[in-house]
């Protein structure tokens, strides 16, 4: 089996056109990797730092075994898209097991599951709503797995 991709977040899908958005470039990506997006919905209604844990603990439960897991976190690491793809690439080569991200709701992701995790990206120190932190992860993908491919989507600056 080769490399697969799995994106959880907490709460539920979002409307158009995040969605077509987002299936456009697991499209695009699937020629390459399988991937699979997937809501997890975190039943009643508790708030602050209880729903936040409830949702840390299913987005785990919901995680497969021996997974590469990844948090999605304005406190992440800064890269570049050229070292997503490098990334990527060892990924493929040395990994046999698939390769998780994680997105919090609202409230962020849980600081527990934050710190399980085996690494710790950030698409800027802003905060992003889940749907777009996730279109723009399916995008940097697809950005990573062409420039892997010597396909001219990417465009380097000089």
């Amino acid at each position: 089996m080769g490399l697969r991709f799995e994106i959880l977040w907490a709460g539920r899908n979002s409307p158009e056109p995040w969605e077509s958005l987002s299936r456009d470039y697991c499209r695009r990506i699937e020629p390459w990797v399988t991937v699979r997006e997937r809501a997890i919905r975190i039943p009643g209604k508790s708030g602050g730092r209880v729903r936040r844990r409830i949702e840390g603990d299913a987005l785990r439960a919901a995680t497969p075994a021996a997974a590469f897991t990844v948090a999605l976190t304005e406190q992440g690491e800064l890269w570049t898209s050229e070292r997503l793809s490098r990334q990527v690439e060892s990924w493929r080569s040395e990994w046999p097991h698939p390769v998780v991200f994680y997105l919090g709701s609202d409230l962020g992701l849980d600081p527990g599951l934050v710190s399980s995790c085996r690494l710790r990206l950030a698409f800027g120190r802003v905060t992003l709503p889940h749907q777009l932190a996730r279109l723009v992860l399916v995008e940097q993908l697809y950005r990573a797995l062409s420039i892997n491919a010597g396909i001219h989507y990417h465009r380097p600056t000089l």
